[in-house]
């Protein structure tokens, strides 16, 4: 494989992709189809369709990374490496493994089960669009029922019981659909049972490292052979993008979200689909 600057932009660009949409609710497959599918074409710089996709999958370890780099002080808490903040009463409830054990048994569950069906039958671009439209519906149903209720919200991610870290974990199921997108089905999910925006997406993002790092090191396990000097420059150049993007994409969304909710997102996930229809067929 022959590795040029023009590339090196490619792979850039993608990590860019994966940085700012992946934990956005607004479907980083989508967003993938339209840049790399349908434009960059790694698969073609890269040299082969399963070089592409193990670097698809590197460049989201940096996604996750950005995660755990800003989210660092609650790993440290849900791991006994830092105690509460000495400022907290006693008996204040706590975010703890257990409501990240409750929040991912479903969604695993079910990946398990279903996942050479999911493989075989649901990574068709007409089953992403139908994914993209699907995920917008919910969120503006979530937004809707939102402002409707009169009931208390839980404003902050130590609140959440166990009921709704459940709750939460099941609709987190459908984002094994591609193009769901995994934020936008569990945030709808944690606002329909009575959490806010902010509340939300910090338990979303906190869950999906586990996750998404387990899937991601088993698949890199499995496809080692893909890792070749002359693909290391572009996974390198990939990652670092993604990580960086996503901190920047993460940091905006959080201190967003609360002010301008999910409608927004899911009408700009409507247009994606548009488009990706417009230009495919």
């Amino acid at each position: 494989m022959d590795w040029d600057l023009f590339s090196l932009f490619k792979s850039l660009i993608l990590g860019f992709v994966e940085g700012m949409t992946e934990f956005a609710p607004v479907s980083s497959t989508g967003h993938m189809i339209i840049v790399d599918d349908l434009w960059l074409k790694s698969k073609e710089f890269l040299g082969s369709p399963y070089v592409a996709n193990t670097f698809k999958v590197v460049i989201q370890l940096g996604s996750i990374l950005a995660v755990v780099i800003l989210f660092r002080e609650k790993f440290y808490e849900l791991l006994g490496l830092k105690g509460r903040h000495s400022g907290a009463p006693k008996g204040t409830p706590k975010l703890n493994l257990l409501h990240i054990l409750v929040g991912l048994l479903p969604a695993t569950v079910l990946g398990l089960l279903f996942d050479d069906y999911i493989d075989e039958h649901l990574f068709s671009l007409k089953t992403v669009l139908w994914a993209l439209v699907a995920g917008a519906i919910l969120m503006i149903v979530a937004d809707l029922v939102m402002r409707r209720s009169n009931r208390r919200v839980t404003e902050n991610v130590d609140e959440i019981t166990y009921g709704k870290a459940l709750s939460m974990g099941l609709f987190q199921c459908l984002s094994l659909w591609p193009g769901f997108s995994r934020s936008g089905a569990t945030i709808s999910g944690g606002v329909l049972v009575g959490m806010s925006h902010r509340a939300s997406a910090d338990f979303t993002f906190i869950m999906a490292v586990p996750i998404m790092a387990g899937a991601s090191l088993l698949f890199i396990v499995k496809n080692w052979e893909y890792f070749t000097i002359d693909a290391l420059p572009y996974f390198i150049v990939g990652f670092i993008s993604a990580f960086v993007f996503a901190i920047i994409s993460i940091r905006f969304f959080l201190k967003l979200i609360n002010r301008v909710k999910l409608i927004p997102f899911a009408i700009y996930r409507i247009v994606l689909a548009a488009i990706i229809y417009l230009v495919w067929f």
